[in-house]
């Protein structure tokens, strides 16, 4: 710790010359960061990239982070624990921030299961670039939807710390929007769109 803390007394960011607001006019928009949270196999996913081919339509500069492909990369050693879920998230907000300065419309796909996990992450972004989707999806769908199987091997104890099973999930109080499994993929798309395009083709 006192390691660390050396460390970060001898850290001396760099101030460059392009800022974020630079960006945002030269791509035409603003950036904000878009977090689509819910239980496994809710349909996050689905929703981020069928949201962000109409928003390329648009000509909107975008990205996705998404859980399942961070955990195969930047965080392939972190577990399902409480710390390293925390942890996961942590480097999705300090990611998200760094493509909110390029100006670029994060939609981040994650469970995200604790409500102060998802608090640290609005507060790290900002109240005013911080949009937060609830995928409200019952454990049942998901569990049909569940083409890996990893519902069942959860109930078989095979997988610990799994979400919806062996781990609780904290739905948002006042999300953005809301989302339930009534929707077609089509219609939550064109809802979120709708509800989101005044947030990014804002004037800048």
């Amino acid at each position: 710790m006192v390691e660390h803390k050396e460390i970060r007394n001898n850290i001396f960011p760099e101030h460059f010359k392009i800022s974020r607001n630079d960006r945002m006019m030269f791509n035409g928009h603003k950036s904000i960061m878009v977090l689509f949270t819910g239980l496994p196999c809710s349909g996050k996913s689905t929703l981020a990239n069928a949201l962000e081919q109409k928003l390329f339509s648009e000509n909107i500069k975008t990205f996705i982070l998404d859980g399942d492909n961070l955990r195969s990369g930047i965080n392939k050693n972190l577990s399902f624990s409480p710390a390293d879920r925390a942890e996961n998230l942590r480097i999705v907000s300090e990611i998200s921030k760094l493509f909110i300065e390029a100006g670029v419309v994060v939609l981040a796909a994650f469970v995200a299961p604790y409500l102060m996990e998802r608090r640290k992450i609005k507060n790290l972004i900002g109240d005013v670039d911080f949009v937060e989707i609830y995928v409200n999806t019952s454990l049942k769908v998901c569990e049909e939807r569940d083409a890996k199987g990893l519902f069942k091997k959860a109930r078989q104890g095979k997988i610990n710390d799994f979400t919806g099973i062996s781990a609780p999930y904290e739905p948002p109080v006042n999300p953005f929007l809301e989302i339930n499994e009534s929707f077609t993929v089509e219609k939550a798309t064109d809802l979120i769109f709708k509800k989101l395009i005044w947030k990014i083709k804002m004037d800048i």
